[in-house]
């Protein structure tokens, strides 16, 4: 099938622009050059072989992933290099060994003597070894052990002991989503970079090996000034962009490649209210920026070229009815000539991941033509 038209497409439907996908990819690799380090994109965001394939192809180093079923899908189309970023469920400690057994070289994260206890086991029962990562809490966000707490080296003795590969510790530096400028920004991409090196010199000085030292987040990948004892940054956010990294700073508008394709179906004029066919089904009810000012609603709303109509949002949203409006409750001309019945509008999201996780595909756009469909998957 040959290029389409915006307009020939059923809504709601995700797109994707293909020029900010590129270079929002090629953005991040560069930066990850430039300190030094390795680069492993986060798949989570995108879930998408056709976009993880250019990633890779421009220099990314393995991937990272939310779920193991995200971990089987790459590995079946040619990736293996994968860390799974998230702490292992008990459960989840067989079905990580088959994949490994499948001939992915697949990475487990574990901070507890339980969860690492409970991998041990199931790989002796498997008879089969590992390749594990401690999961390292910088910021008190989440997860993780913290750098200087005994129960690090302790972990570490007791995965390096068992027979399992210890590959190393991890972070995240979730706490950056609460920064709001650019010095908070780069304070806590320095506390993620310190707290990491500590964590991995602990368990060197204790005679364990620790060859890789990974950190990651969105912002604080494109913060960092240096990476000195850093080995691979990870992000995921990045390839799409979205408002919540906008408010943070560290993307504009233009850089936001995901927008949700919607048509209007009707109005409320004494409301100024503008009812389109993108619900929370469609967009997600992620808010994601009540800190972000002004207040991008549940999205930024723009024509089907992609430009911001300035002062209009995603107000409110159903299950399958979204509610445009304007952020200062005045719609000036008459909102049927705006917005008439059977146009097309754009909406920028607040949250890529969970907008994107809300579709069962994506249409690569270029010049308002769909070049390409690519499939997305879901799952774990």
């Amino acid at each position: 099938m040959g290029p389409r038209d915006l307009l020939q497409l059923s809504t709601p439907a995700a797109l994707l622009e293909e020029r900010r996908l590129d270079r929002n990819i090629a953005r991040m690799q560069a930066h990850a050059a430039a300190l030094g380090v390795q680069f492993r994109p986060h798949v989570k965001t995108s879930k998408c072989v056709a976009v993880a394939t250019r990633q890779r192809a421009a220099g990314a180093h393995g991937i990272a992933v939310s779920t193991l079923k995200e971990a089987a899908q790459l590995h079946a189309a040619g990736f293996d290099d994968i860390l799974y970023a998230v702490g292992l469920a008990t459960h989840r400690a067989a079905q990580a060994l088959a994949l490994q057994r499948a001939g992915c070289q697949l990475t487990v994260v574990v901070d507890s003597l339980a969860a690492a206890e409970a991998l041990v086991a199931t790989a002796r029962a498997e008879d089969q070894s590992a390749r594990v990562m401690i999961e390292l809490d910088v910021d008190g966000h989440r997860a993780g052990v913290l750098p200087d707490a005994p129960l690090l080296v302790q972990l570490g003795r007791f995965l390096h002991t068992s027979g399992v590969e210890l590959r190393g510790v991890m972070t995240h530096a979730g706490s950056s989503y609460d920064c709001r400028d650019t010095a908070a920004l780069v304070r806590c991409a320095e506390a993620e970079q310190a707290g990491s090196v500590l964590g991995a010199q602990r368990l060197r000085d204790a005679g364990l090996p620790c060859p890789v030292v990974s950190v990651g987040s969105t912002p604080t990948a494109l913060a960092a000034r240096e990476l000195t004892g850093v080995t691979e940054v990870r992000a995921g956010v990045y390839v799409f962009f979205d408002l919540v990294m906008m408010g943070l700073g560290v993307c504009t508008a233009d850089d936001l490649a995901l927008s949700v394709l919607a048509t209007v179906i009707g109005h409320q004029p004494e409301r100024g209210w503008i009812i389109i066919d993108a619900g929370w089904t469609a967009m997600s009810r992620d808010r994601g920026t009540p800190g972000v000012r002004p207040d991008p609603g549940y999205g930024l709303v723009c024509d089907v070229a992609g430009n911001v109509l300035e002062g209009w949002v995603l107000g409110t949203t159903n299950q399958e009815h979204g509610i445009v409006c304007r952020r200062d409750a005045h719609a000036g001309a008459s909102i049927a000539e705006v917005f008439p019945l059977g146009a097309r509008v754009r909406i920028l999201p607040n949250h890529a991941c969970a907008t994107a996780a809300q579709h069962e595909t994506y249409h690569l756009v270029q010049d308002q033509r769909v070049i390409a469909t690519w499939p997305r998957f879901g799952g774990w």
